[in-house]
Parts: structure tokens; sequence; C-alpha cells
């Protein structure tokens, strides 16, 4: 059964679905994994607002969040819908697979922070200033976490597709509690926010959708039964426990 959010027309992302005519074969990857699978089979609508894809490594989250930015216009390795910076390929072919459904008359403007790739398009901000004149953000002068706050600061402003890839790799328990606070701001004015995370403190925010990926796809969960908030309540509560059993193996 497709996983359905509220009819609202006007956000910028209604439904993620699979073109009819892609060639992705189902036993290879990325279809081969059953959160892509499902998406490709189902489709996803997108809710307005947050929507948060939570799940382990290799679950699809990321590879989901990636290809939807892309499929949007954004770049892969990360920034606004006019950045166009790239190192080196490494992307899944499964934005060529998708077609998104856009609100009537949405914004077009987006962004995509992406964890790993940041500071390349530091770099490239600083080669391409912006075109009113005014100074940017020295983000290379920062510290990593800084740097992610200030991204948010500056470019997540308005209405506008928001993407984002494990944000909180960057970031201490304040500074993650501080992009909630940004991405509580961010709703009222008309964004609409995809996040892929492992963070229990980042999923916690108020009014979220959350999206858990597993062996069986996509399932929506409430915070409390997300298996990472399970497993960071026991290790908290009995850190030994855990450590002791990796020694045991």
């Amino acid at each position: 059964m497709p996983l359905r959010g509220p009819d609202v027309a006007r956000h910028p992302v209604r439904r993620v679905e699979a073109r009819a005519d892609h060639e992705l074969a189902q036993r290879r990857y990325p279809a081969s994994v059953p959160a892509v699978a499902q998406v490709l089979r189902d489709g996803l609508d997108l809710s307005p607002g947050v929507t948060f894809l939570v799940g382990e490594n290799g679950s699809g989250k990321s590879t989901l969040v990636e290809a939807v930015a892309i499929a949007f216009g954004l770049s892969p390795e990360g920034g606004s819908t006019h950045s166009r910076h790239s190192t080196r390929a490494t992307e899944s072919p499964l934005a060529d697979a998708l077609r998104l459904v856009r609100g009537a008359g949405a914004s077009r403007w987006g962004f995509f922070l992406r964890a790993e790739t940041m500071h390349g398009w530091y770099s490239y901000v600083e080669e391409h200033p912006r075109t009113s004149g005014d100074a940017d953000v020295a983000f290379h002068e920062m510290s990593h976490g800084e740097s992610f706050l200030a991204v948010l600061e500056s470019r997540f402003t308005g209405p506008g597709f928001f993407c984002l890839d494990e944000p909180e790799a960057a970031l201490s328990f304040s500074s993650t509690l501080g992009l909630v606070a940004a991405l509580q701001r961010i709703v009222p004015r008309g964004g609409q926010v995809l996040c892929a995370t492992h963070s229990p403190v980042l999923a916690a925010m108020p009014g979220a959708r959350i999206l858990e990926a597993g062996p069986w796809g996509l399932r929506e969960s409430a915070w409390e039964d997300l298996e990472v908030v399970d497993h960071w309540r026991r290790y908290l509560a009995e850190p030994l426990a855990y450590l002791r059993h990796l020694q045991d193996d």
C-alpha cells in the first residue's frame, strides 16, 4: 500500500514515483534495496513540513534522499538549485528512474545538504560569490559543525525543498538541537524537508513525519517505536552490556 501524506497541493514535492520507462533491474542495486523497491513499486507521497527517513546503514535512506534531490534538480554533491560542483560521480542511477509530482505554484528553489561533500561546496561558493555582490559566509573559516549551522541560517530561509543527508554527522548534541530549531523555523515559511538521519535527537522533532527504512521497506513509525531509539535507550541504561558483547565477539 502506498505511504501517503496529507493532500496538500502547494508544497514543492507532492509525490515521488517511478517512471514507466525506467530500466532498473529489480535484483540489482539500487532497486534490490527494499525501501527503494517499495518506492519504485508504490510511489511515495511526501507531506508538507519535515519527513525523516531513519534506518541502519544500507537501508536505502540516503540513496532515496540523494535520488529525490537530483530529480528535483539539485547537484548530487550538494548545494542550492543553481550550484554545480563535482569531484567524482558516485551517485546511483535511481534519480533517472524517478519522476516528481510537484505542487501547483510551489517554489522551485531547493538545497541539498550532504555531510561528506560540503567542503567542496564551500570552495565552490568562494569561487562563485553571490551575484548580488554581498559578502558570503566564510564557511571554511568555521569548524565543521559551525559551518553546517551557518548553511542553515544563510540558505534555509524561505519557501523551497530542502534535502539533508545525515546532517548530524558534524554536529554536537547542542548543535543538533540547533538544527531542530532551524527546521522548525523553515516550515512556517513554506519550506519542505526530506532528511535521512541516524539521530534520535533529530527524529524527535515535534510534528515531523517519520519513515523507518529496513528489510520491510519503508514504514510509518512513531519516534518511541524506532529501533534506533530502543538501542540508544538500552545502551545509555547499561553500556557495559553492549561493550561486553563486543568483547565476546
